[in-house]
């Protein structure tokens, strides 16, 4: 029986099946990653990556190796490559083993100026602990229960349940709900409690905190109350949509409609502007909305506002007593515990990453970001230069950036993003000392074995070689025969199969019936315009924009000269015309700019009624990420393609007037004529030409 199971294990076939479920676990999994926002997501690492089943290919795959050393004999010297080959393997699923379960990933934030020796997971943890009336020596007991790993997500079923006990009394936490993308709001009630919103920017990002009627609120150790007058703190009040405010400290408001300004005046009370930036003893604060009536909790925040939090709501039951408790968390925060009494016991939950101690600190003295050129959001490069403080008088200053990674004592430091205000780094954590040495030796030996397997003459692969080469000979005339069979057939289909769809909408046709000739508008292409400091005519400008905001060489019948004619002339015009194109797979990106069905859309189906682009949150989040995923990549793609695109509607793209005697021979386009200085003769020229030509052709 155990020869008959050896035989199994060890046998060529088992490594083939192995290999091949493998490859498909993995080619699944990439796949179902390729338009999340994270990689690899909490639903693609519970299915394939972390569950058992794929563990145990992987343990079986290093079993059936060893036993195919002894199998086959393969210490001797003339199967030295094989045998190579067969540790390499071994090493790496062995290096990946103690990854999975020696080894840890995390992060740790630091802004300009601050120290910090504390990592987050990358994973998250429910945490508990109870107090009872349990003593000993007349101190009452807690009890702590283990930190338990989760990961949850909205595509799994999220089971979760935990049964314990306090001194003999059943204690039971399960799973209710969990909501992604989470915020603390309010839920409208007509029966609920009067909320304001308070907005106020700290940390580089966007904070809303919410004051109940009655309630005092500090923000930043600076007290707000409403309806309840308070000694030292900005008073709020409203009373039948009247809306009032008094101060202890001096201050001033700028309403954003129409930027008018005032002063809050020292305990004065004075009407509060809603909508309206109010700047008093370091605080800056918007209210942006009338009070709302409601019950505060957990909410979904739109897809549009990522907050960096989830949530869960969880039953808590003891002695046939239950009661529900929302925690907002999640991978990379850590909150306070929330508490919730029943059956004479205290119960404490907290859901987010654990915190490791470092064994030394890590000073932020300085985070530089570098934007492309005439951008605000869309990043370049960025790197925090660091101070590594190993004990008072053993320190080492340090530059983290992409491809400069910081190393000390087993941890590893990449740059991972940054926060809006530019004033503090993000940085991603590694310690994995003995996995990444024994998988990186794995792959040294795995390159030199292929390497010796493909050239070592007692090795398979020389053996079918040579009986391919006889098989060549035989077979030449009839593979060749056959694949220009195949070649014709292809041709003849692409030729076939290649037809033109045009499109009937309407603004097509006003584009169509205001368009120049063909050949009108080839003269017009043979025009030398300035790219990026490369010459070129028009018409292989025109070519390559054409092609890489809609992956097409026309539109609506349009060849891509009288396409860039018309959008200089008519700009207006092509802010509708569905021409920038997007992948049958971006799901994610229609359902945010609200083109479900389309395959093209239009400059305008970009902006919302703000006149903000929609997809300005994920752009600004996608450039400060340095190993980006696909969902971040088919992002900045369309903001290319929308940049692009906003260019040449505006005129900037088309550089055709030299400036004379410039050392670097640049050329300008039309709008940035008012910046250089031209003699008064060839001002005059190059200042009414364009708007002439494109006169006489209207």
């Amino acid at each position: 029986m155990i020869k008959k199971i050896a035989s199994i294990l060890f046998s060529t076939r088992l490594t083939a099946v192995l290999f091949i479920a493998f490859a498909t676990a993995m080619a699944v999994g990439t796949f179902m990653d390729a338009s999340a926002e994270t990689s690899p997501t909490p639903y693609t690492r519970e299915l394939i990556y972390n569950a058992w089943w794929f563990e145990a290919i992987m343990g079986l795959l290093m079993i059936n190796f060893i036993g195919n050393i002894n199998k086959y004999r393969l210490f001797r010297k003339e199967k030295w490559a094989t045998l190579t080959f067969h540790l390499a393997f071994i090493l790496i699923i062995f290096g990946a083993f103690i990854t999975r379960y020696v080894s840890f990933e995390g992060v740790i934030h630091i802004r300009e100026g601050d120290t910090e020796n504390t990592i987050l997971s990358s994973e998250a943890y429910i945490t508990a602990f109870i107090d009872g009336n349990y003593k000993i020596g007349g101190v009452p007991q807690r009890r702590t229960i283990s930190p338990k790993k989760v990961r949850f997500s909205e595509k799994l079923d999220n089971d979760f349940e935990l049964n314990t006990d306090y001194n003999g009394q059943a204690v039971k936490i399960k799973l209710k709900q969990f909501i992604s993308n989470a915020k603390e709001g309010v839920i409208p009630s007509e029966n609920g409690k009067d909320f304001l919103k308070i907005v106020e920017a700290s940390g580089g990002k966007r904070n809303e905190h919410w004051i109940g009627d009655g309630e005092v609120l500090n923000i930043h150790n600076i007290l707000i109350s409403l309806n309840n007058p308070t000694n030292g703190a900005i008073n709020l009040f409203h009373d039948n949509g009247t809306y009032s405010i008094s101060s202890p400290f001096e201050g001033q408001w700028m309403r954003m409609a129409d930027r008018e300004q005032g002063k809050l005046i020292i305990d004065s009370l004075q009407s509060l502007n809603l909508r309206s930036l109010y700047q008093v003893a370091d605080l800056a604060f918007v209210i942006p909305e009338m009070v709302i009536s409601g019950k505060y909790g957990v909410v979904k925040a739109p897809k549009e506002e990522p907050t960096n939090l989830n949530a869960i709501i969880l039953e808590v039951s003891s002695n046939q007593e239950s009661k529900n408790i929302e925690i907002l968390g999640g991978i990379g925060n850590t909150r306070s515990p929330i508490s919730v009494e029943l059956a004479g016991l205290k119960v404490f939950l907290a859901y987010g990453s654990k915190e490791y101690q470092l064994p030394f600190s890590i000073t932020l003295n300085d985070f530089i970001a570098d934007k492309y050129p005439g951008t605000e959001k869309n990043y370049s490069a960025f790197k925090s230069k660091v101070t590594v403080n190993r004990s008072d008088s053993d320190f080492y200053d340090y530059e983290i950036f992409m491809n400069h990674i910081l190393d000390e004592q087993g941890y590893r430091f990449f740059q991972s993003s940054f926060d809006g205000d530019e004033k503090g780094t993000i940085l991603s954590v590694n310690h994995d000392f003995w996995g990444t040495w024994i998988t990186y030796i794995g792959y040294t030996l795995l390159y030199l074995a292929m390497l010796a397997i493909l050239f070592d003459k007692n090795t398979r692969f020389a053996s079918l070689r040579k009986m391919l080469e006889k098989i060549k000979k035989k077979k030449g005339i009839i593979v060749t025969t056959l694949t220009l069979l195949f070649c014709f057939s292809s041709i003849s289909q692409s030729t076939t199969n290649h037809k033109i769809k045009i499109s009937k909408e309407k603004i097509d046709s006003i584009i169509i019936a205001n368009s120049v000739s063909i050949e009108h508008a080839a003269n017009f292409a043979t025009l030398v315009v300035q790219d990026n400091g490369r010459m070129k005519p028009i018409n292989t400008f025109a070519s390559e924009l054409l092609r890489k905001i809609s992956r097409k060489n026309s539109y609506a019948g349009l060849d891509a000269n009288q396409v860039f004619l018309s959008m200089t002339e008519f700009p207006s015009l092509w802010l509708e015309a569905p021409i920038m194109s997007l992948k049958w797979q971006n799901d994610s990106i229609r359902e945010i700019i609200g083109v479900k069905d389309a395959n093209h859309f239009s400059l305008m189906d970009l902006i919302d009624n703000n006149g903000s682009n929609k997809l300005g949150p994920y752009i600004e989040e996608a450039s400060k990420t340095i190993n980006k995923n696909q969902f971040q990549k088919d992002f900045m793609k369309a903001y290319e393609n929308f940049y692009l695109l906003n260019e040449v509607l505006g005129g900037s793209l088309l550089k055709i007037f030299p400036l004379p005697d410039d050392e670097n021979n640049r050329w300008v386009s039309y709008p940035e004529l008012d910046n250089v200085n031209y003699s008064k003769k060839d001002s005059m020229l190059v200042r009414t030409i364009l708007p002439y030509y494109l006169n006489t052709l209207i």
